[in-house]
């Protein structure tokens, strides 16, 4: 079913504030694991609806979530701080 926002663009799914946590991070990890194609294979418009969406799902994720936690690796300070070699995720203990 297709639904219209106030920019008279076309949405497709279900409207992110309607879905609980668990729904949208399913519906944020389907959507990035299917950016890659998307970007490689898709049509314009399949690209545009994807972008849209990935927004609509990252937005109130971001909503919900206003506090959560910054890897300090993940800063532009951290980068700058970080040599050439070393990799931008936490490290793992014990791996």
């Amino acid at each position: 079913m297709n639904e219209h926002d106030e920019r008279g663009t076309t949405m497709t799914g279900v409207d992110p504030s309607r879905l609980d946590d668990q729904q949208l991070m399913k519906e944020l990890e389907t959507i990035h694991r299917t950016r890659h194609d998307t970007l490689l294979y898709g049509s314009n418009d399949a690209l545009r609806a994807h972008n849209e969406r990935m927004a609509q799902l990252e937005g109130e994720y971001l909503r919900r979530n206003p506090r959560r936690l910054v890897s300090a690796a993940r800063t532009r300070e951290g980068a700058r701080e970080r040599g050439c070699g070393e990799a931008a995720t936490p490290d793992t203990a014990g791996t």
